[in-house]
């Protein structure tokens, strides 16, 4: 088929990459334009606009794609569809109409539980033990097409969200790949969402990661793997010259009681508003993420230790 794909983070690189396998004419590639990284804040490609320009893909990073020339440009490709994962734009009617059979959206989650930016966090943050990814046909409401093919992710009770990232990334882009030519042929079912259900995942802004310990055990842990690998969830530590922000990126829940944020044992078992639970990777500033025992040997956070 003759395709445009338009995506930015490496979540979608794992679709483009089986849609360039699969054989399909990928005629231009879209992603967000580049922007600052690291510590020179030199602007970089986004994962997709590089693996494109690797593989001799036309790459286009239009700033918004309301713009009228970004959409006759599009127009011209003369497409027979668009696959969106993760573009990071809202687009516009004219746009999704533009390809011969429509634009068709990979998004994390089962809908209509979970619409919006972040899904796959939300989902783990809720204690959800069962999510998906779904493709669905785009519409100009938020995540509100209908839904064509649906793969199902269990959520371990240790899986961060960069574990169910990982395996959806995978599941959604064996998927996508398997659904085009259904598509293609006129015999895949859409299927309206239901309108029972509907939730929505908002983007993670700075107030969702600290971690607040009179809540209970179950939200903590939530919270701790639904964070995990990034922005990651966090609390300040005392130290002699103040506080110090460490990220927790790993736990599990235990049993365990005391006041919130105390430290109960030598292993980083710390109570929460009910229950506890048990620290088993941190993140200093400024330095590397570590395991709880090598963490604890650089920065000793005894029991009776309270936590903020």
């Amino acid at each position: 088929m003759r395709l445009a794909f338009l995506g930015t983070p490496d979540f979608a690189v794992v679709a483009l990459a089986r849609l360039v396998a699969a054989g399909h004419d990928i005629v231009c590639v879209y992603s967000q334009p580049p922007a600052p990284r690291g510590r020179g804040q030199t602007l970089k490609p986004s994962p997709v606009h590089a693996f494109a320009l690797d593989h001799g893909l036309q790459v286009r990073t239009p700033a918004s794609m309301r713009d009228p020339d970004e959409i006759a440009a599009f127009r011209a490709l003369n497409l027979d569809a668009a696959c969106v994962v993760a573009y990071g734009q809202i687009l516009t009617r004219d746009v999704l109409e533009a390809p011969r059979l429509g634009a068709f959206n990979l998004h994390g989650s089962l809908l209509p539980r979970w619409r919006g930016a972040a899904p796959i966090q939300r989902a783990v943050m809720a204690g959800d033990e069962i999510t998906g990814i779904q493709v669905m046909r785009m519409t100009e409401g938020l995540d509100e097409g209908p839904v064509l093919a649906t793969a199902t992710v269990r959520i371990g009770p240790r899986d961060t969200a960069g574990d169910i990232h990982d395996r959806l990334a995978e599941a959604g882009a064996a998927l996508l790949v398997d659904t085009l030519p259904k598509i293609e042929a006129g015999v895949a079912v859409e299927v309206p969402q239901a309108e029972d259900g509907v939730t929505y995942a908002k983007k993670i802004g700075p107030k969702a990661a600290r971690i607040r310990w009179p809540r209970p055990a179950s939200r903590t842990d939530g919270q701790i793997r639904g964070l995990s690998p990034f922005p990651g969830a966090w609390f300040e530590a005392p130290s002699d010259k103040g506080p110090v922000r460490v990220k927790v990126l790993a736990c599990v829940r235990e049993e365990g009681v005391g006041g919130p944020g105390e430290v109960l044992d030598d292993r980083l078992l710390v109570a929460c508003g009910e229950g506890a639970v048990r620290l088993l990777r941190l993140q200093r500033e400024g330095r590397g993420p570590q395991d709880a025992e090598e963490f604890l040997r650089g920065f000793p956070l005894p029991a009776g230790t309270t936590l903020l």
